[in-house]
């Protein structure tokens, strides 16, 4: 049957009923480090995953563990020692009342292995573990590409994609497609992002900006596969040339800041970047082979048709992503991108005039003073800047480049 609906005021109230029960005899004490977690578990009202994942159980058979405290039992997991795994969590709810109280179990009946899976499986959409199949078509072909060296970003094995990505989505525009993760990411907007957003976690809502960068996520030495056994479903040429994959979601990719490739995802991240928090507010697993201004168009994409936290005002991103289309995509949706410029681009930053322009994309005056930023000009598609020593209306300089009291102008254009 599905289970009772427990709110989070009943769930503090069993909190303090079962810690007097099992911690005021003196037989078992509570230490200083146990009261952060305790603290952390008291304030955090998780109630609504409740009515997420209702629908999902059955109204047949025994009343089940509660979605709420099984989604505790597992944030708790995390906090205390999430390399243990899951199997190990479940005995140790068993051997630690505490954590089976903060859970909100009885410490004698506290869920076993499966049922852990089986919560987790009612977050994915889908009857298959993977989004695709085991087996799959590998062409074995040696590249005689140079590695890249430390440091440097790996290039666009397909050059012009984002741009025929940019161009397809201003003519025909998309819309929402529906993911495995859509549950996940609705429990992770109603009960984190909003709750955070309502704090002031995410930083100025009005003036809302965000980072957006991929992490390597290495899941194996190698690449795990194995030819297809000798059955006479297969003809000769399948069991050659197919292979069963244990991770097909995974491939090989290369992680600059190591100067090495590995095997495994991609996880690209949009950011909350003005508050010192620095709270995710997009997290993607994408394969590892796919370049960072990919990974930027479909998380945009997805997170611009799954979330309304607030409209975007900036953009900070590395200089996998410097790329002209980038910029017109942006500057179409009234976003103030600050993106570092690629060292291996084909354009040279000169002016035409004695104002230099700086390997960060800032202008220089004959004086070697930086200028500074005074907005956008969307009319123009152009970014204005100012004198450097310009203060309001005055400008502080004894030898200034211009004669008007407001100080030297300057545009760039992304181009």
């Amino acid at each position: 049957m599905k289970p009772n609906f427990i709110s989070h005021k009943e769930y503090q109230d069993s909190i303090i009923s079962q810690l007097n029960k099992f911690y005021s005899g003196g037989l078992l004490t509570l230490v200083n480090s146990d009261w952060p977690i305790i603290y952390k578990l008291w304030i955090t009202d998780l109630s609504g995953v409740h009515d997420l994942l209702i629908d999902t159980y059955s109204t047949k058979g025994p009343i089940g563990y509660n979605p709420t405290d099984m989604l505790r039992s597992y944030l708790l997991f995390l906090f205390v020692n999430p390399s243990i795994g899951i199997t190990k969590w479940v005995d140790q709810l068993k051997r630690v009342p505490l954590y089976a109280i903060l859970s909100g179990f009885e410490p004698n009946n506290t869920p076993s292995v499966g049922t852990f899976y089986d919560f987790l499986n009612r977050l994915w959409l889908s009857n298959q573990d993977n989004t695709k199949k085991h087996i799959k078509y590998k062409k074995q072909k040696k590249s005689n590409k140079k590695k890249p060296k430390k440091g440097e970003k790996a290039p666009m094995k397909k050059p012009g994609r984002v741009k025929r990505l940019i161009d397809r989505f201003l003519k025909y525009g998309t819309s929402k497609k529906k993911q495995n993760t859509d549950r996940l990411f609705e429990l992770f907007q109603s009960q984190f992002l909003e709750v955070s957003a309502s704090f002031g976690l995410l930083g100025d809502l009005d003036n809302f900006s965000i980072s957006g960068d991929g992490t390597p996520v290495e899941t194996c030495a190698y690449n795990r596969k194995k030819k297809l056994p000798d059955d006479e479903k297969y003809d000769k040429y399948d069991r050659e040339k197919e292979f069963f994959y244990s991770q097909p979601d995974i491939d090989s990719g290369w992680d600059s800041s190591r100067g090495k490739y590995y095997n495994g995802y991609d996880l690209y991240m949009l950011t909350a970047c003005n508050s010192h928090n620095d709270l995710p507010i997009y997290p993607k697993l994408n394969k590892a082979s796919m370049h960072d201004s990919i990974g930027l168009l479909l998380n945009l994409n997805e997170f611009y048709h799954r979330f309304d936290i607030a409209p975007m005002d900036k953009i900070l991103l590395d200089s996998a992503h410097d790329a002209k289309d980038i910029y017109k995509l942006l500057n179409k949706h009234d976003v103030e991108p600050f993106i570092d410029l690629n060292k291996r681009t084909k354009f040279i930053f000169e002016g035409k005039s004695d104002i230099t322009i700086s390997d960060q994309g800032i202008p220089i005056c004959r004086r070697g003073i930086e200028m500074k930023s005074n907005g956008f000009d969307y009319t123009k598609n152009r970014k204005k800047w100012r004198c450097g020593k310009a203060k309001g209306t005055n400008v502080d300089c004894p030898d200034p480049c211009s004669k008007a009291k407001y100080g030297r102008n300057f545009q760039t254009n992304p181009k």
